[in-house]
């Protein structure tokens, strides 16, 4: 009898930890799920942006065709509905290498640079990058959990008996290099520090550096100033002199 209700006793804990390692996937595999809605909520605000400014950079530099078109064109294939989040990160990869080029070209026309609706809409589409990128890190460690569980004995099977799979990463791609972001730096005509400063466009993970000319008089542009080397003669203007006519020195 004692070994009856020890066995019934195995049951009914093995029956407790499979209910409280089902609910958890469960309850894991819905925060992925709600994990990834806020990343099309964000990469579908970032689609709607990139119409107005398109057509703020076409009031300017409308003979840009084929840079406008490229982005209008990677723009539809991220919206197509990618079948993945792999997909989609592709998708979503090949719209910020457009947009990088459209950034590039916008950098040759200063009236453009200055025209607050393309400010405006550059900082708003800056400030969904980095909800995109923030939800993406949330996204991926909840994939992480899941995938963990999914994997490790006992849960796994668990899993399997759930139907619980495997969910998959949203990854920028290695090529993504060129995500827009705005900066503000020195105006044009001198990068001088404290001169007037006038928005600047530079790739979000590339931090530039901007050299000038040298500061030596008559030295070439980007030339260094030298060194004197220790002990060197210096000309003393007290006792150098200009030659007399007649050649002597005086």
């Amino acid at each position: 009898m004692i070994i009856v209700w020890i066995l019934l006793g195995l049951v009914v804990l093995l029956a407790v930890v499979g209910v409280v390692m089902y609910n958890g996937l469960i309850g894991l595999r819905n925060k992925v799920e709600e994990g990834w809605r806020q990343i099309d909520v964000e990469l579908k605000r970032r689609h709607d942006l990139i119409p107005n400014l398109v057509e703020t950079v076409k009031g300017y530099a409308s003979h840009e065709r084929g840079t406008l078109e490229d982005v209008m064109a990677a723009r539809s294939a991220a919206m197509s509905g990618a079948p993945t989040p792999a997909a989609a990160a592709q998708a979503e990869g090949q719209l910020s290498q457009a947009l990088g080029r459209l950034m590039a070209v916008a950098e040759a026309y200063p009236d453009l640079k200055a025209n607050q609706n393309f400010l405006a809409l550059q900082q708003e589409l800056t400030s969904t990058e980095d909800r995109i990128a923030s939800s993406r890190r949330y996204y991926n460690a909840l994939v992480r959990d899941l995938n963990t569980k999914v994997e490790s004995v006992p849960s796994n099977v668990v899993a399997n008996m759930a139907g619980v799979k495997r969910a998959e990463y949203f990854e920028a791609p290695a090529t993504e290099a060129v995500v827009p972001n705005v900066s503000f730096g020195a105006g044009t005509g001198g990068d001088v520090a404290g001169g007037p400063a006038t928005p600047a466009v530079a790739p979000s993970t590339q931090p530039g550096a901007v050299g000038g000319p040298s500061t030596q008089p008559g030295g070439a542009p980007g030339a260094l100033p030298q060194a004197q080397a220790p002990g060197a003669a210096q000309p003393d203007p007290t006792t150098d002199s200009v030659p007399r006519p007649d050649g002597s020195n005086p």
